[in-house]
């Protein structure tokens, strides 16, 4: 069974292989160790006149916390007027309160910079204190998709909570399974989560 898979890429020899392999979109990063930043303009740009897969942007100044301030906020802005006019499909984004709960009028701000622009919220849903809320405010917002493992350390392991955040969103935005998705445990996901999009990694010609 072929799976709409979204490859998060960190260079241009990682979109190639991201094409080998099948994957439909880019997610276009770097700095994985800190769990992904924004990336150059270079690259952006390389990445953006090789390819024809579309390319989502990830829209984070910084590792740690998805806790901005005021000058973050306004190097996101610009990161994404960026991607905006270079073409971009979408940017991926996700800011949250010190107390858990998703930053309304940060994120308000941020989207109304990326429009028309696609709009993905990250991972920083997995560190929400309440995620049946935060989907409601992500869904009020306007995110098209939503980024997750469902609150656990991957995919697999949080498919039960991903099941019922695809059952509460009910097509009003789309969620997409994220973090240790392979080919060994892509049908299961599918299977007990009914998500109908993944994310995963993409090292040379293997995904991960």
């Amino acid at each position: 069974m072929m799976y709409f898979r979204e490859a998060c890429c960190t260079s241009l020899d990682a979109v190639f292989a991201a094409e080998r392999t099948g994957a439909r979109r880019i997610e276009l990063c770097e700095r994985l160790e800190v769990g992904g930043v924004t990336p150059s303009e270079a690259l952006l740009r390389d990445v953006l006149a090789a390819t024809r897969l579309p390319v989502n942007v990830l829209v984070r100044p910084r590792g740690g916390d998805f806790v901005y301030d005021e000058a973050e906020t306004q190097a996101m802005l610009e990161s994404i007027r960026r991607c905006r006019a270079w073409g971009a499909n979408g940017v991926v984004i996700g800011a949250l309160t010190p107390s858990g709960a998703v930053d309304v009028p940060r994120m308000r701000r941020l989207l109304a910079e990326a429009r028309p622009l696609s709009v993905t919220f990250h991972r920083a849903f997995d560190e929400t204190a309440d995620p049946l809320a935060a989907l409601e405010t992500v869904i009020a917002l306007g995110c098209d998709r939503l980024l997750t493992s469902g609150h656990a350390p991957d995919a697999l392991a949080g498919r039960a909570l991903i099941g019922e955040l695809v059952r509460r969103a009910a097509g009003r935005l789309s969620v997409m399974a994220g973090c240790g998705v392979r080919p060994a445990n892509i049908s299961d996901i599918a299977r007990d989560a009914g998500v109908q999009e993944f994310h995963s990694s993409c090292i040379s010609d293997q995904w991960i």
